[in-house]
Parts: C-alpha cells; sequence; structure tokens
C-alpha cells in the first residue's frame, strides 16, 4: 500500500496461493514468517523440524495441518509447492539439493547465509539452474519499510548522486546455539543484512576492508565479535557499516540506549533513519531534498515493522516468480555476491587489507 507522499513502504500481494511447506520451528519461523504468512494469506499446508514435538506445538499455534517427522519427509510430500527453510546453514545445502529432486517442488525460500562457503553457495547456485528451479534467499532486509522507502527515494533522483552511506548498530543480537560451533559470527550473521541491503541501493562493490575485535559478551570462541566495514562502490559511493554487538553493560539498572541509525548524503539531498528491530519498533526514515522538498525535511510513516511483515514481501516475490515466470526479486545468483562480499571482508580481516572483489571469483 502506498502512503499519502506516493511510497510503496510495503509490496503488493499479488500471488498468494502456492501452497508452503515450513521447515524449522524456532523463533524466527513461529515468530516472523508464519505470522507474515498468516496476515497475507500464504497458505502453509506442512511443518517439519528438527525435533517433531517442536514442529508439533508450532502447527497447532497456526493450524497448520500437516506435521512430519523429517524435513526430508516434508519435501517429498507432492502437497507442497514452495519449500520455505529456516534451518543452521550447515544442515541447509542438503535439503536444497534434495528439494531439487522433486518435481513438484516449484520454488525453494533459503535462508541466509545461504552456505558456510562461498563454494557452496556457487554450487547451490548452479544446481538450482541446472534443476530449473526457483532458489530465492531470504534477505528480508530489503523488505524493511524504512529501506523501500529509501530506495524510492534513491530511485526517484532526489538525493542526486548519492556520495556516503553510513549504518550504526548498536545493539545485541540473539545468537542461535548452533553458532558457537562455526568459526565465524558477525559479519556472517548480522554484518550480512547490512551489506546486502547497501548492494540492494547502491549496486556493485569495488572493495572491503574489515576490522573486527572480540565481544566481551559472547562466551564462546569467534573470530569476528565487533565489526566495522568500509566498503568502495563501483558508482563512487563510501559506505561504512559498524556492528556493535557488546553496545555497552546491560545489567538491570543500566539505562538501555540500544539502536540502529542509518545515513545516505547525496549532492541534492539527505535521508537519515532507524532501523526498529532491536527496540521492537517500526523503522523510521526522514529525508531533505533540494529538487522535491524544497530542502525540507519530510518523514513519511507506516505502521508495519520489519519483524515480522517484511517476510511478506519475501514470500510474494518468490510467490510471484513461480506463478508468472518472470526473475524473482531476491535471486540466488544476487545472493550469491552477497556471499563473496562477505568471504571479501574476511579475507581482509584475515590480510589487515582492502580485498577487490574482483579477487573472489564467483
Amino acid at each position: 500500500m502506498a502512503d499519502s507522499k506516493g511510497f510503496a513502504p510495503d509490496p503488493e500481494i499479488r500471488v498468494n496461493d502456492l501452497r508452503i511447506g515450513a521447515i524449522g520451528a524456532g523463533m524466527i519461523m513461529a515468530e516472523c514468517h508464519l505470522a507474515a504468512y498468516h496476515e497475507a494469506g500464504f497458505p502453509v499446508v506442512a511443518i517439519a523440524s528438527r525435533t517433531k514435538a517442536n514442529a508439533a506445538k508450532v502447527a497447532e499455534r497456526w493450524s497448520i495441518p500437516t506435521v512430519h517427522d523429517t524435513p526430508e519427509a516434508l519435501i517429498e510430500d507432492a502437497n507442497v509447492e514452495i519449500l520455505d527453510i529456516a534451518f543452521p546453514p550447515d544442515q541447509q545445502p542438503a535439503l536444497i539439493r534434495h528439494a531439487l529432486k522433486q518435481k513438484h517442488i516449484k520454488g525453494i525460500l533459503a535462508q541466509k547465509p545461504l552456505a558456510l562457503t562461498l563454494d557452496e553457495a556457487i554450487a547451490l547456485r548452479d544446481g538450482a539452474k541446472a534443476a530449473g528451479k526457483i532458489l530465492s534467499v531470504n534477505q528480508n532486509m530489503r523488505y524493511d519499510q524504512s529501506m523501500r522507502v529509501l530506495k524510492q527515494i534513491l530511485d526517484r533522483g532526489e538525493l542526486g548522486t548519492p556520495v556516503i552511506a553510513t549504518i550504526d548498530m548498536h545493539a545485541i543480537p540473539h545468537w542461535q546455539g548452533f553458532l558457537e560451533e562455526y568459526d565465524r559470527l558477525t559479519l556472517a550473521n548480522m554484518s550480512v543484512h547490512h551489506l546486502d541491503v547497501l548492494r540492494f541501493l547502491f549496486g556493485e562493490v569495488d572493495e572491503i576492508y574489515t576490522a573486527a575485535r572480540p565481544d566481551p559478551r559472547t562466551q564462546f570462541a569467534h573470530t569476528d565479535g565487533i565489526t566495522a566495514s568500509t566498503i568502495k562502490f563501483q558508482s563512487g559511493v563510501f559506505a561504512v557499516s559498524l556492528e556493535d554487538v557488546w553496545s555497552g553493560p546491560r545489567e538491570e539498572g543500566f539505562d538501555s540506549d540500544i539502536y540502529i541509525k542509518w545515513r545516505v548524503e547525496g549532492t541534492e539531498g539527505v535521508a537519515q533513519g532507524t532501523i526498529g528491530w532491536p527496540t521492537g519498533a517500526a523503522s523510521t526514515l526522514t529525508y531533505a531534498s533540494k529538487r522535491t522538498t524544497g530542502g525540507k525535511w519530510v518523514t513519511p510513516e507506516w505502521d508495519t515493522m520489519w519483524f515480522p511483515h517484511a517476510f511478506k514481501g519475501v514470500m510474494e516475490q518468490l510467490q510471484y516468480a513461480v506463478k508468472t515466470g518472470a526473475e524473482p526479486a531476491l535471486t540466488v545468483a544476487d545472493n550469491v555476491r552477497t556471499v563473496a562480499l562477505i568471504e571479501a571482508g574476511y579475507r581482509s580481516m584475515a590480510e589487515g587489507r582492502a580485498v577487490k572483489l574482483s579477487e573472489i571469483a564467483i
């Protein structure tokens, strides 16, 4: 629906009749995917997880008629047309490959990161193409309302030529337990939102320099805790993305000031705002343009949020692609470029230098 200023913070639901099978019963599936699908009218016909009892509880909550013993059994269910995966990235590739073999599976929505290595992400991309299946990746920050409206402002040229962009995060993610087994943490599992949305806004990257230090709160071993990346885009845009997952002590009685703020400056205007996720609020945007607002600050408004409403758009773009044969908005080929950017960031950390994306073969 477009707001009074002509922006569309949330996408139109054009298709919602393809039957979904959900794999995973954790927070992101139960509180985000399924909540959004219920609002949008997407039919979820089956669910499975690593523990059937957990899947059964989520099925009862969201009135999902079938609970399978295993994810593999769900994938083989001929009633499922769209596979929605919310599973650890070390186990996701095998499920995707199994789904690519099923004639009845028309589209797959995978979680990010798509895989733990760039090589495996590339193999999944190529496997989907060979199978003639649509594989899409859940880069849901692209459907955050402030990011969608910002993209529309940029596309209209209201800020002129973009010059510099910043994302400044001081918030505490909930690290899933399976991440304790990996040697990569923040860049792959939190920064991936920011680096991907910067690509969505500004196009392909020329080079990235990433630095990191451990996070004092995270007790398990990790390579990257607090991370900061400087990014040069081929368009000339310069960006800085900071993920401060420490954000200070948070004991009882300590006043919290967690936030994510962003800002884009162009030759003809400035836009800035917040991402509401850390505080459970709606994201915000305000901007001023020499071209369209007379240099005065204008604040579009909406009443939806990144979590859970953005997940409507993520599923809708896949349903629309399957139904019409159009390319999905979130292609696996594009996501491989985000995975390559993450890989370049880790190489930058390891070697203490800026890394050109041309060094990363995709």
